[in-house]
């Protein structure tokens, strides 16, 4: 599996493991390096839809096609290092937002990179209102 190493990702070390390392390992070595709740995610297995979208993956870097945008509602799958360089587009409940997968992701879960929310900025009556909220009797 070949991917396109920039500079800066050269100096990246996951658990003391440079990228091209990471790249090298078996899945269940790399299991190894990750976090409890990480690790315990995958050895259980992946289901079908997270297992569909890493087939999708591996197909298009066996293409050399990094540059195409993934869309998915899978937000649970952890980012492993064969996803690094890759584009997904990960749905928050309204939209699709792109994900640019860099290395300093692995072991994070999709879905921690598109957020649900949004911040409420309220505003005053009489500013981007209803009409009636305009006429506020004066207090007194």
């Amino acid at each position: 599996m070949s991917i396109e190493l920039r500079p800066e990702w050269r100096r990246f070390k996951y658990r003391g493991k440079t990228l091209e390392e990471l790249l090298n390992m078996q899945l269940d070595e790399f299991v190894q390096l990750l976090p409890a709740r990480q690790r315990r995610s995958l050895q259980r297995g992946l289901t079908p839809a997270q297992r569909k979208l890493i087939a999708k993956i591996r197909a298009l870097r066996r293409a050399g096609k990094t540059d195409v945008m993934l869309k998915t509602h899978v937000r649970d799958l952890v980012i492993l290092p064969e996803m690094v360089g890759m584009t997904i587009a990960v749905y928050n409940g309204k939209e699709f937002v792109p994900v640019r997968i860099v290395p300093e992701m692995i072991g994070h879960r999709l879905g921690e990179f598109s957020h649900t929310t949004k911040i409420v900025h309220h505003g005053e009556p009489g500013l981007k209102a209803s009409r009636s909220s305009l006429h506020i009797a004066a207090k007194g």
